[in-house]
């Protein structure tokens, strides 16, 4: 069996989804695994990933708005504060997520659905660099 790993450094401009299906498919292609498993892992607590739709933009966008709804901003809100009033609500965003995904792959691709997209779902409101660590096994 055999093993690759690389990370991922993506940019973000804030809170917000951003998609890198396109860096993972291109990634994992170049190893030419016939089966084997991917993991990506987002090695951050206040940013997290998701397996969601990405064909209208308008989903991205209502499920952040969800998030907000859900998790209030507000110093009042929260005792953890040392690392800005954005920190404590990107950090129960996170937990409401999940920081790692498994997907199966065939054929050198990931079996991802038809509409299925790989977003970093930025949880803080200044801009951030991401590290995203892909692991893939198999044969």
């Amino acid at each position: 069996m055999a093993h690759f790993q690389t990370t991922l450094t993506l940019a973000t401009q804030g809170q917000g989804l951003y998609e890198f299906t396109a860096d993972v498919i291109e990634w994992t292609a170049r190893k030419k695994l016939t089966i084997g498993l991917l993991t990506v892992f987002c090695s951050h607590t206040s940013a997290s990933l998701i397996l969601q739709e990405n064909a209208d933009p308008d989903v991205s966008l209502d499920l952040q708005s969800f998030f907000e709804r859900l998790v209030g901003d507000g110093p009042s809100l929260y005792r953890h504060s040392q690392e800005g009033p954005d920190d404590m609500p990107a950090h129960i965003r996170a937990a409401l997520t999940d920081v790692s995904l498994t997907i199966p792959v065939r054929d050198g691709k990931p079996t991802l659905g038809t509409w299925q997209g790989i977003f970093l779902f930025e949880h803080r409101t200044a801009p951030h660099q991401r590290r995203i660590i892909l692991h893939l096994s198999g044969d």
